[in-house]
């Protein structure tokens, strides 16, 4: 397999004094009832090497457990589409700046905390201090994704959740390679990045994160929701 970046990303970063390769791995595009152990078998196991990190997109997981939703589906409650037009909304996503992606906030989080992220997020606003409602709500709210005209269709009029038990996947996908490597499910976009679940230890999600800042997987129809990271 060579290695190639996305158009507009680097292949290779340094970080701590060490180079990082971060290789895309392209699929076709993944729907609800397609089985991760295969997706994983066509298009990752052979190209793992030892001491790799196989990084998997959060919303290849969700899809995958049926978590997507057309928005022609979703009925937004009246509270959600309250609380939505507060939401600052970014070049790179809309989060849960409209009512279908606030609805599912709210179903997944619950109300009582969506409700106390919203009001210190109000006041903490008002000092020009920003973030506090994600890091109230929490991952789960986070990792809601909403449709963008960017996004490889269906998946451009859909809202996808975050995964389920992103630990235990990313265990689970460790067992199906070849190679003796590490798993990461991640959230990474143009903003920054999470590490929803892996398995390495919190100071090696901590590196990974920094690794990916830059986003080289890219928002949009690249179609690989998949990366190795390998150290030169």
């Amino acid at each position: 397999m060579s290695a190639a970046a996305n158009e507009g990303k680097a292949l290779e970063v340094v970080v701590d004094g060490t180079t990082y390769q971060r290789i895309p791995l392209k699929t076709r595009v993944i729907m609800p009832g397609d089985e991760l152990d295969e997706v994983i078998a066509s298009y990752a196991a052979d190209h793992v090497r030892d001491g790799d990190i196989l990084f998997v997109t959060e919303k290849i997981v969700a899809i995958m457990q049926g978590r997507s939703y057309q928005m022609s589906e979703i009925q937004a409650r009246p509270l959600a589409r309250f609380l939505s037009k507060y939401v600052t909304k970014t070049a790179y996503g809309i989060g849960l700046g409209i009512p279908e992606t606030m609805e599912f906030a709210l179903r997944e989080v619950g109300t009582p905390r969506i409700l106390f992220a919203a009001a210190v997020s109000a006041v903490t606003k008002l000092f020009g201090r920003r973030g506090d409602f994600y890091r109230i709500a929490g991952d789960k709210a986070r990792a809601i994704d909403g449709p963008t005209p960017g996004t490889i269709p269906p998946y451009n009029t859909a809202v996808v959740l975050g995964p389920e038990r992103p630990r235990e996947v990313a265990a689970h996908v460790r067992s199906l390679l070849k190679a003796d490597a590490q798993v990461a499910v991640v959230d990474i976009n143009d903003l920054g990045g999470n590490i929803l679940g892996s398995t390495l230890g919190r100071d090696g999600e901590k590196r990974l994160v920094r690794i990916l800042k830059d986003n080289p997987l890219g928002q949009g129809h690249q179609s690989t929701p998949l990366g190795i990271i390998r150290a030169l």
